[in-house]
């Protein structure tokens, strides 16, 4: 067993830049194109383990339904299967990102868990057999454990890293949970996007062509998503995040987003934050790693910047 039998890890939440559907493959899953970039919008997650045989308990400030049925949770089954282990685990998990949002909070909050306990549990597993086993339980969780900003394709799990400039953005989340099997199960969806490059997308990141295929079929399904990127268009160019519901746009400071994030409609929740500078799960446990028994001091979140 490691020294360490406790971390406190902050589970990015991301956003994607754009998201092209290619086709559909014959197994079902579909080909994309993406940028994703980590954001300051955190899960909080406290692991805890013991030096001896346990089960894996997991406990929620959020109903999120059965234990057995959260990727946290299956996150860290599927490592004591895979590594041929019993050691047991608590894991106490403090919702932020909102579900249903586009914005990989619970895939985040998986690879938190993978990396944690990895090191917890003394398995010293490489990121990439990490990588491998949290895709078979989600397509976004191979981002988290590389964090940063990614070109991303595949069927989501294909990365190669870029190095994008700090942005900031307002970020607003309309209330509307979006189950993402509904919005790609969608036969109006479109699946036909021309393959971009990488080297065109930085060549002009900004212009019109970056688009989520899947926004039109999610503001079909639910149009308070349309209601509110016509709201934050005044401000510039709207994106949806994902398969929804959250949608955002890039300022050009905190101070300007929060004078936008002020004028919201009471109705919808909406906050600042920054892409480019959120620290990496592997790095926060480098970190706690080499001084045991101390919290992280990489920006922690609070009431103010967060969504609860």
């Amino acid at each position: 067993m490691a020294i360490n039998t406790q971390v406190h890890l902050q589970a990015p939440a991301k956003i994607n830049l754009f998201l092209h559907v290619l086709g559909q493959r014959v197994d079902g899953y579909h080909e994309l194109q993406s940028v994703f970039r980590t954001i300051n919008l955190f899960d909080q997650l406290t692991i805890t383990v013991g030096r001896s045989q346990g089960e894996v308990e997991l406990r929620c400030s959020s109903d999120l339904g059965p234990a057995e049925e959260n990727l946290a949770y299956r996150a860290a089954e599927a490592l004591r299967e895979h590594a041929c282990v019993d050691f047991g685990a608590r894991i106490s998990l403090d919702k932020f990102i909102p579900i249903g949002a586009g914005l990989g909070g619970g895939s985040s909050d998986a690879a938190a868990v993978l990396i944690g306990l990895n090191t917890l549990w003394g398995l010293d597993l490489p990121d990439r057999e990490l990588s491998l086993l949290g895709a078979r339980l989600g397509a976004d969780i191979p981002f988290f454990i590389e964090s940063g900003d990614a070109w991303v394709s595949g069927i989501g799990d294909e990365l190669q890293a870029l190095n994008l400039p700090e942005a900031w953005y307002v970020l607003v989340y309309p209330g509307v949970v979006v189950p993402t099997g509904r919005i790609f199960s969608d036969p109006d969806l479109t699946r036909d996007s021309v393959p971009r490059t990488i080297a065109r997308f930085l060549a002009d990141p900004k212009q019109e062509k970056w688009l989520n295929d899947l926004e039109r079929v999610a503001i079909g399904h639910y149009p308070e998503i349309g209601r509110a990127k016509n709201w934050l268009s005044r401000e510039g160019a709207v994106k949806m995040s994902g398969s929804g519901s959250s949608v955002f746009a890039q300022v050009e400071s905190e101070a300007e987003g929060q004078e936008i994030v002020s004028r919201l409609p009471s109705e919808w929740r909406g906050f600042v934050v920054q892409a480019g500078c959120v620290p990496s799960l592997q790095r926060q446990m480098t970190k706690q790693v080499a001084r045991p028994g101390r919290d992280l001091n990489g920006g922690e979140a609070n009431d103010s910047d967060i969504l609860g």
